[in-house]
């Protein structure tokens, strides 16, 4: 399995309240954060990408749930204020979540 797709496993179940960084995910995979990070480099991919991308798929989804509050979304993606999480979403989607909720 790929290194991305490691990370991205290891990122899920901590992606709302824990703790995101490089180090903790290099030691729940079991490798140092200079041997992650090499394995990435070799897909041509760094973590904060990987990270970023999988906040912006889970936020996509969850959005696209039925009553879901974009605040709700935000703080599962585990952005601790709404305007941070507007932003990203923009710079991912080149529309506001309460803009994308609305295209439905």
């Amino acid at each position: 399995r790929s290194a991305r797709g490691r990370v991205e496993t290891a990122l899920l179940p901590v992606l709302q309240h824990g703790d995101v960084s490089m180090d903790h995910i290099a030691g729940q995979l079991a490798m140092s954060r200079p041997t992650l990070y090499r394995a990435l480099k070799a897909e041509g991919i760094t973590f904060e990408q990987v990270l970023d991308g999988l906040r912006r798929d889970v936020a996509v989804r969850h959005l696209t749930e039925p009553g879901v509050a974009v605040s709700d979304v935000s703080q599962r993606v585990g952005f601790s204020e709404p305007a941070a999480f507007s932003r990203a979403f923009r710079r991912w989607t080149r529309t506001s979540p309460r803009a994308y909720v609305g295209a439905d």
